[in-house]
């Protein structure tokens, strides 16, 4: 059994007002590095035998915190790399209101490519084919991986057995910890978007 930590990254300017998506160059604000080391804190007791991030600025910076305190070294992993928004990259959810491709997208979410993106379904394949990888290198182990709100959801998802057209249903904040045990035939979800003090 390995037992993954989902971390959502702290929070940045951007955080319920735009879509980042791949964009360089977005950090944490003051109220993220805030969060990124009470995350740290929250974690020190719970002993972490790899971490993982995506390669982008936000959740290289969260991961830091946590690195720091479990005295690990970061390792970047372009599976866990945000979703391409393609065409909506930097929009704000205003402007994105009106659309009605967004529209779909938020409520059938399974099927409606972002236009110039990915597909739901080819990102949450990618975030499990990523996952599974660290489950074969640490068989008995427990894991981190710093990432972003939908991949999270997506990885929930998939060991939930929630479709993903109620994606929408499940909430992931900054700096939450949702935590899988995964074994090699089944999964167990053990907390899903804690902001709390954690326990092994």
């Amino acid at each position: 059994m390995t037992k993954i930590l989902l971390i959502r990254h702290a929070t940045t300017d951007s955080v319920g007002k735009r879509l980042s998506g791949r964009t360089p160059g977005v950090f944490l604000n003051e109220e993220g590095v805030a969060q990124a080391q009470q995350l740290a804190q929250r974690l020190a007791n719970f002993p972490v035998d790899a971490l993982y991030s995506s390669p982008l600025e936000r959740t290289l910076q969260t991961a830091d915190f946590v690195a720091q305190a479990q005295q690990l070294q970061t390792i970047p992993m372009e599976d866990f790399l945000e979703i391409n928004f393609g065409e909506w990259t930097n929009c704000t959810f205003e402007e994105l209101s009106g659309d009605q491709q967004f529209q779909r997208f938020n409520s059938f979410r399974s099927v409606t490519r972002i236009p110039g993106g990915e597909l739901m379904l080819e990102a949450q394949a990618r975030v499990i084919a990523g996952l599974q990888k660290l489950c074969a290198q640490h068989p008995h182990g427990t894991v981190a991986v710093v990432s972003h709100s939908d991949l999270i959801k997506a990885a929930v998802a998939y060991y939930a057995g929630v479709h993903l057209d109620m994606f929408q249903r499940l909430e992931i904040n900054p700096a939450s910890v949702s935590i899988i045990e995964v074994y090699e035939e089944t999964a167990r979800i053990l907390l899903i978007n804690d902001t709390g003090e954690l326990k092994p």
